[in-house]
């Protein structure tokens, strides 16, 4: 029997990685009358971006199984840690650095997330565990925090590229 040999073609777009950097995060106050987020991108000096996102999640067992129990996800709160060295003159930092001494819906602000290969997350959002200063005294001031979208974000997906490929 001859050996079957088929020759596979990749298009290698779709098994390129792309680092984080490209992504993009936005804040923006909420803007009153409908008009739309005057947004400032937030990513000076930051270095680290974390999913913090928080899962609720409820588990049962049912008869019409084996007894062994099924997870379902009751809730998820999608929300990202921020941490970088602060830059006063950076506006994005300034907003954020704003809200610190701020409870309850001062809290409030509008989010933006860009994935690196175009899908777009907008929302509403929470800011919490703002720090905007402090550190070793031969560091540069710390910053960080926690920003949460407040319910599920609106996502526009981007089209993927798919010229040349046949299905």
């Amino acid at each position: 029997m001859k050996p079957f040999k088929q020759r596979l073609e990749y298009n290698l777009q779709f098994f390129a990685r792309q680092k984080n950097a490209l992504t993009s995060y936005f804040v923006a106050p909420i803007p009153e009358n409908g008009e739309e987020p005057e947004w400032m991108e937030l990513a000076r000096w930051i270095s680290s971006v974390t999913d913090d996102s928080d899962e609720g999640t409820e588990d049962m067992g049912y008869y019409d199984g084996d007894g062994t129990p099924e997870t379902d996800v009751m809730s998820v709160k999608e929300a990202y840690s921020f941490e970088g060295t602060y830059d006063h003159t950076d506006p994005a930092m300034r907003f954020v650095a704003s809200l610190k001494r701020n409870i309850g819906q001062a809290r409030k602000i509008m989010m933006k997330k860009v994935e690196s290969h175009g899908d777009t997350a907008i929302g509403r959002a929470t800011v919490a565990n703002i720090v905007a200063s402090g550190g070793e005294a031969t560091e540069y001031g710390a910053f960080s925090c926690l920003i949460s979208f407040d319910r599920k974000p609106e996502v526009t997906e981007n089209e993927p590229e798919t010229a040349g490929i046949e299905a």
